[in-house]
This record gives C-alpha cells, sequence and structure tokens, in this order.
C-alpha cells in the first residue's frame, strides 16, 4: 500500500497525453462545481441573513393581539413590561390609509406608536436618512441625520418610509393628507342616512356631518425613515398613537395590539411562553420568527433546492473522474499486470486508483474554493461590470427587498459540508476503476507483451 500514493501522483504528472488532458478537465469540473456551490450557498445565506436584519431592525420581536381589538390596553402595557427580558413596549394602531401629497395619492399602512425613549429612539433615530455635511461634503462618515423621530407632544408629525418618500418626492417639512378606511365607512353610513332622511334639516345636518369625517388629518413629515428593508420603507408611515387613534375613532385606551422588543430576539420563544403564561387566554402571542415565516420559509427553501441542484450538478462531474481513471486504467494494464505478477495485492492495486480521485478532488476543491473567495470578495465589482456589458442589473434591491449590494456570508459548516461532499464524489468516482484494476489478471494484462 505504501507505493500506491507514489504511483497515483506519478500518473497525475502532465505528460502531454490525451489522459493528462482528461484529468485537467476533470479537476476543472471539481473546481467548478465547488466555486459555484460555495458562491450561490453563501449568497443564499448571505440574503436570509440580511432579510432577518432587516425585519429585526424595525419589525417587533413580540406582538399581542385580541382579535384585531384591544380595549384597556394600559394594563396589558404593564404586565408585559413587567417581564424580565423586555426591552420596550408600545401599543399600536396600524391600518392602510390613503395619502395625498400634492395631488398624488397611495395607500401606505400608518403604524401609531407611543413616541420611543431611551435606546429605543436612539435606535429609531439611527434609521432616519442622513445628507452630507456642508462642511465636509464628499465624506461619507460625517453624514447629518435629516429630520428627527415622532417626539411626546407630536401629533400632528410623522415619519415616512425613504420609498414612499422618494417615490413621491417628499421632503422634511412637507405637509401630507392621511384619510383613513374607517372615516370612508363612516361616510358610506352616513351617505344611506341622507338618502333616507324626509326632513331636509336631517338632511343638512347628515351633510355637515359628512364634511366633518371627511377632512383629512394634516400631517408634516419629521423624518424619512430608512430601515434597508424595501418592503417596510415602501409601506409604511409612522405617526403618534393618538393620532391613529383620532384617525381610527378609538378612544384613548384602544389600540390594535401592544409590540414589545425583547433584549435578545432569539430568546423570543421563551418570553412567549411567560406572556401566555401571565395573560388572559383569548390574547394571541406571536413572535416575529411566526410573523414572517412565510419569507423565512421561501428563502430556506430556495437554498435548499439550489443546493440540491448545484451537488447533483457535481455528481455529474465526478462521472468526468470516473471516465479518466478507466481510461488510466485501460492505458496501464500492463504495468498493474507487472505488480500484480511481482505479489501485489488487490488492495494495494485498488490504493492506486483512489488516491489518483482523492487527489484529483482536492487539488480541484482547493482551486474551486480559492475561486469561489475571489468571486465573493469581488462580487459587486463583477456584478457592475455584468450590467455594463450587457445591459442587465444583476441584482435589484428592489426585487429582493434588501439594499447594500449582494449578500453574502459563509459558515464553517457550509464549507466544510461542500469540501466534504466534493472529496467523496471524486473518492466514489474512482471505486469503480479501482476495482477493475484491482481485479485484472496477469495472464490477460501480460497477453500482449
Amino acid at each position: 500500500m505504501f507505493f500506491s500514493p507514489f504511483l497515483a501522483s506519478r500518473y497525475l504528472k502532465p505528460k502531454r497525453t490525451f489522459v493528462s488532458i482528461i484529468t485537467l478537465i476533470s479537476i476543472l469540473g471539481v473546481a467548478l462545481g465547488v466555486w459555484a456551490m460555495i458562491v450561490v450557498n453563501s449568497v443564499f445565506t448571505g440574503y436570509g441573513v440580511r432579510i432577518r436584519e432587516s425585519i429585526l431592525g424595525v419589525a417587533p420581536h413580540l406582538v399581542i393581539e385580541s382579535g384585531g381589538f384591544m380595549k384597556g390596553w394600559p394594563e396589558i402595557h404593564e404586565k408585559v413590561k413587567a417581564v424580565e427580558g423586555i426591552e420596550s413596549v408600545t401599543p399600536f394602531v396600524t391600518g392602510q390609509v390613503v395619502m395625498d401629497f400634492g395631488g398624488r395619492r397611495s395607500a401606505p399602512w400608518i403604524r401609531g406608536i407611543l413616541p420611543p425613549q431611551g435606546r429605543e429612539l436612539d435606535r429609531m433615530k439611527s434609521k432616519l436618512t442622513k445628507r452630507p455635511d456642508p462642511e465636509f461634503p464628499l465624506d461619507p462618515e460625517k453624514m447629518i441625520q435629516e429630520g428627527d423621530f415622532i417626539g411626546e407632544n407630536d401629533y400632528y408629525s410623522a415619519v415616512v418610509g425613504s420609498v414612499i418618500a422618494e417615490g413621491n418626492n417628499i421632503k422634511v417639512g412637507d405637509k401630507i393628507l392621511l384619510y383613513s378606511n374607517s372615516s370612508i365607512d363612516a361616510v358610506m353610513k352616513s351617505l344611506d342616512a341622507v338618502e333616507g332622511a324626509a326632513d331636509e334639516k336631517d338632511r343638512k345636518k347628515g351633510i355637515e356631518e359628512i364634511k366633518e369625517m371627511t377632512a383629512p388629518q394634516e400631517l408634516i413629515v419629521k423624518g424619512i425613515f430608512d430601515s434597508g428593508n424595501w418592503d417596510f420603507d415602501a409601506t409604511v408611515v409612522f405617526v403618534h398613537l393618538e393620532t391613529a387613534q383620532v384617525l381610527y375613532g378609538f378612544d384613548l385606551d384602544e389600540c390594535h395590539g401592544i409590540a414589545a422588543r425583547t433584549d435578545d430576539p432569539f430568546k423570543a420563544d421563551q418570553l412567549q411562553a411567560k406572556l401566555h403564561e401571565i395573560l388572559p387566554q383569548h390574547f394571541a402571542v406571536r413572535t416575529w420568527a411566526q410573523i414572517n415565516k412565510t419569507i423565512f420559509d421561501a428563502v430556506a427553501a430556495e437554498r435548499q433546492m439550489m443546493f440540491l441542484i448545484l451537488f447533483i450538478i457535481m455528481i455529474v462531474g465526478s462521472f468526468g473522474i470516473m471516465s479518466t481513471m478507466i481510461t488510466v486504467t485501460v492505458q496501464k494494464r500492463t504495468e498493474i499486470g507487472i505488480l500484480k505478477a511481482l505479489g501485489s495485492r488487490e488492495g494495494q492495486i485498488a490504493w492506486i486508483f483512489l488516491f489518483q480521485g482523492i487527489l484529483v478532488g482536492l487539488v480541484g476543491v482547493i482551486v474551486g474554493f480559492a475561486l469561489a473567495q475571489l468571486t465573493i470578495w469581488k462580487r459587486n465589482d463583477i456584478a457592475g461590470w455584468v450590467g455594463q456589458q450587457f445591459g442587465v442589473e444583476f441584482f435589484n434591491a428592489e426585487m429582493y427587498k434588501v439594499d447594500g449590494g449582494i449578500p453574502s456570508v459563509q459558515t464553517p459548516a457550509d464549507l466544510t459540508v461542500i469540501t466534504l461532499s466534493a472529496i467523496i464524489c471524486c473518492t466514489l468516482a474512482a471505486l469503480v476503476p479501482a476495482f477493475l484494476a484491482a481485479f485484472l489478471q496477469p495472464a490477460k494484462a501480460l497477453r500482449s507483451q
């Protein structure tokens, strides 16, 4: 067995023969397979991490609801706030509204919350858009925060998502008008009442009430919010809780639910169990993972399917190694016959070709790994070059709902699985020619000599 690695390496040395060319092609096939698996897997993993980070950056970690409407929220608020591990709590009123700015209408979702304080306020302020410092206009590290977040008495202020602001050309200080769905429903009921009224006074009174109902909420844009999550920034407008309550005709102790953020989002399941113990049974508590389960499941399924497809391509590529080994076996029939005639055992002969397959796999893995690291390092430059050459947008942030270029995250576990699977495929591909060579009869091998 000790001479097996020596002979395997000798057979792989380039000799400008047809076999050497096939060997190089086999190594290239393994390298491309490893390269594709590492690059694609890292991008899908990075995309999942980027989505999760963008969601955790703005979304609550826990949401407490009671059939879509909650009365007497201050009592529930205090109970939730007292739970160890809860960092901040706010009641919320949310729903789709009609927004009017300069005659352009859109339908964002408002999110009425209590003005944040302390660390939560700092976190929300950090998401506001920034503008260049007039003294250092070209220094990206000296950007100035534009606007502010909603304060304690900002009942007539709003913070608009960056995508909404960009699409409507909204700036800090502009005025927007908001119409709620609840006022539209009330108007329709009042119209029915006016049409059915027999007395002229009742009709006039009903028309005056309708005018009051249709009066929009006029708000000043205090800040523009950029969370990094395109979907969130394209749909959400933050307002004061009491402003949202007025829009929806709620009393001060009424809301749609309570949102909480924890000191560790990955312990949300444990806190969910605690909240179930202290809250009445009709309250539903959901974690951020449950709320966004569809998104995370879709990303995970795509990642698994892509890994499977690339692994199948890797298996197909390993057949190139098998064909190379079989060709070597045929060409080295005489040498194999001499070795067996000199007393070499079947296992020693088999190991020559197994080592050859392992060496091809190792070289392919090393080359593929190096190419993958280079591609990941320069991924945004490569994407930009491809876009310029072929006029194609390689990574559409709007489509993929994330900003910041092509994401990429590599984990030791993923790299280990990819490299080991490549080496195992190459080794298994060498088994057939190894056994063919091992059980070759010396008399048949030397008959032609």
